[in-house]
């Protein structure tokens, strides 16, 4: 039986992700053209390899058969391609990798315009997102991640600064009208802008000197989404709508403009950069290899 082996990606994509929209969603496809590849696997092998209704794609008894014994070929066949791969010229393929917002923003922009110029045969998908999820299980191939966010089973590599601090700051006018601080405790009867992480908890803002680690819980009339929104935070602090707290390399444009002024940097919570991350297996894609070939090399 010839069946196109682009079928049967289709049909392995949509068992891993439980759905034709997931589906299309992780692989970049769309969930019509997933759904016609499908349809058209099961004509070829002549029975059905999903049940489908208005909610939910479930796999049949004999897709599941078809999925037990198609799934580890199917990484074998990968496997082979990207060792085919690595005697190109120049690797090739896609690399996908989910990193938080804060990375994107602040590391990435300084490494992948380079990365790219050098493997121009290399299509980067960065997914950048608040709340940490599972990189495999967004159908990623590596993860960027702090020391917190690290899981045991993987290989990490540091990239990007080894050291990186919070910051506190507010506008010249805020600061004329209200004070400075002269410690964390002081925030407590000023306006602060204040994020939220996917799962609705607001943090504590936490500071540090000389050994000692302080936890303020600040408020104030703005809370914006953490990673989604911290555009907005600081615009409003530049606007006088009270003191941020963030990346200090993302307050760093507004020092260098004397929109913002620094508030507490004795106390400002210093920790260590982020690390680079996949599963530790033996044979890893080209696109990949060529990325922390490619981390090892810089500067940090």
């Amino acid at each position: 039986m010839n069946l196109d082996f682009a079928l049967l990606h289709a049909v392995v994509s949509v068992a891993k992700a439980g759905g034709f929209r997931e589906a299309a969603r992780i692989t970049g496809s769309n969930p019509s053209r997933l759904s016609d590849a499908v349809r058209r696997a099961e004509q070829q092998l002549g029975v059905r390899l999903f049940n489908r209704t208005t909610r939910t794609v479930t796999l049949t008894e004999a897709g599941r058969a078809l999925i037990e014994r198609l799934t580890p070929a199917m990484s074998e066949i990968d496997a082979a391609l990207d060792a085919v791969n690595q005697f190109r010229s120049t690797p090739g393929g896609t690399l996908r990798l989910n990193v938080p917002v804060s990375v994107s923003r602040l590391v990435l922009t300084a490494i992948v315009p380079a990365f790219l110029q050098r493997y121009p045969d290399i299509t980067l998908e960065i997914v950048a997102e608040s709340n940490v999820q599972d990189v495999f299980r967004e159908g990623c191939d590596a993860g960027i991640r702090y020391d917190e966010c690290l899981e045991p089973d993987m290989v990490a590599i540091p990239i990007g600064p080894r050291v990186q601090r919070f910051a506190a700051a507010a506008s010249p006018a805020y600061l004329q009208q209200h004070g400075h601080p002269s410690h964390p405790r002081d925030l407590m009867q000023h306006r602060c802008i204040r994020g939220r992480y996917a799962n609705g908890v607001i943090p504590a803002w936490e500071f540090e000197r000389d050994g000692e680690t302080l936890r303020v819980r600040v408020e104030g009339s703005l809370v914006v989404s953490i990673g989604g929104a911290m555009d907005l935070a600081v615009e409003s602090a530049v606007q006088g709508s009270g003191i941020v707290y963030l990346f200090e390399g993302w307050l760093h444009p507004a020092f260098e403009q004397g929109l913002l002024e620094p508030v507490l940097e004795p106390w400002w919570l210093s920790f260590s950069g982020p690390w680079l991350y996949y599963h530790d297996r033996r044979l890893i894609p080209g696109p990949l290899r060529a990325f922390i070939d490619f981390i090892k090399q810089q500067p940090t």
